[in-house]
């Protein structure tokens, strides 16, 4: 699988987004090709070699003839209206609305009273828009990112002086539960556009990349500490291969203890088993019987076949190598009405699919209020969905 890692060591922007992609072997034609098919006019893009501090990459600049901010509803026609694909129209689209969102959650406003201000403006809209084009020029399928930096100080726009990160900042960020951390520089370095492209499409974790290309885009500050510039790692994913190489173990059993089943599940799961299930068989002899079966990764084949052979009565067991698909995961703590719960947030392509409250604080919380447990996870469900969708 090809993926895209962010490596934001001194922040990240939309403008630095499409000059790492661009710095990557992304063709400008190509993007102002696809860009052309939105129907949005008014801008010229251009692309240049730069520098800062020592480290060399490629600026990225959008030229709008006459500044205009557009609604969310507008925004969306546009994308709706363009000629692009679907996989790119529902990510784009899917940053906006995590724009807004963010937004109204800033401004304590309903969603649709949200003005964009600048974040409606042209050149965000380029900037979003053709960040997800060069992701799907460039064939990559999913996208990693590093923790964001904070950066400090404040900020002039066009709502007065804001202090940093912007408010839309912190509260992307705390929408999508990424990971933030404390940096030197006493500047703005990671802004909404950035920060809506990269929470809405990555996972916060660094894979094991087998490294083909590295883009580097350049910001406009210049920064004393460290350089104003976004890398971007891109290569096949050797951790998703790793991932996928798994084993399956079976076995079945007609001699043992129902009471021991339990206990060897335990002991597969705490040696790494990913999944561990019982499924009742009939042997020779009409003897009724169970058959175990044990999902694991390759590499602890040796493991479970020992744990097995140990904790069982069998004498053998069948093994076979197994491929599998997952969809993306994303694990944050959540602050319902009724106390602190952990999420399980099922993705696909940056897409939210499912929300998942954690079966033990749902129970908790359903003891500790006394509540039907049911009613805890239709609370936290619903609060989850309303904040977090």
């Amino acid at each position: 699988m090809r993926v895209a890692y962010f490596d934001c060591f001194a922040g990240a922007s939309g403008d630095m987004i499409l000059g790492a992609l661009l710095d990557a072997g992304l063709s400008l034609d190509s993007l102002t090709t696809e860009l052309s098919k939105l129907p949005l006019s008014g801008y010229r893009i251009s692309a240049q070699g730069a520098k800062r501090g020592t480290v060399a990459g490629t600026r990225f600049t959008v030229a709008v003839d006459e500044p205009r901010s557009h609604s969310l509803d507008e925004i969306l026609n546009i994308i709706g209206e363009s000629t692009l694909s679907q996989r790119t129209k529902e990510q784009g689209s899917a940053i906006f609305k995590r724009l807004a969102q963010a937004e109204a959650r800033a401004h304590r406003l309903p969603l649709g009273e949200v003005h964009l201000h600048e974040l409606g403006e042209i050149d965000t809209i380029v900037d979003i828009m053709g960040a997800v084009i060069g992701f799907e020029l460039l064939g990559i399928e999913r996208l990693f990112s590093s923790p964001l930096p904070s950066g400090s100080g404040a900020v002039a726009t066009e709502q007065g002086v804001l202090p940093v990160p912007a408010p839309a900042t912190l509260e992307l960020i705390a929408i999508s539960g990424a990971p933030i951390r404390p940096s030197p520089p006493e500047a703005e370095l990671i802004t909404p556009t950035g920060a809506a492209i990269i929470t809405t499409l990555a996972s916060f974790e660094r894979p094991t990349i087998r490294l083909e290309r590295v883009g580097c885009g350049i910001g406009a500050r210049h920064l004393e500490s460290i350089p104003n510039v976004l890398r971007l790692w891109i290569g096949e994913d050797v951790t998703s291969e790793e991932k996928g190489s798994l084993i399956l173990l079976e076995t079945n059993i007609d001699d043992m203890s129902p009471e021991l089943y339990g206990y060897v599940l335990e002991r597969l799961f705490e040696r790494g088993a990913l999944d561990v299930w019982f499924t009742p068989i009939q042997m020779k002899k009409n003897r009724p019987a169970v058959m175990l079966s044990v999902l694991a990764p390759r590499g602890l084949e040796g493991t479970m076949v020992e744990t097995i052979l140990t904790e069982t009565s069998t004498m053998g067991i069948r093994i076979r190598p197994i491929e599998r698909h997952e969809s993306e995961r994303r694990v944050i703590e959540f602050q319902s009405s009724l106390g602190p719960v952990t999420l399980k947030i099922k993705r696909l392509y940056g897409k939210g699919l499912a929300i998942s409250p954690e079966f033990e604080d749902c129970r908790r919380l359903a003891l500790k209020h006394s509540l039907p447990l049911q009613r805890v996870y239709q609370i936290v469900q619903a609060e989850a969905n309303a904040r977090l969708s």
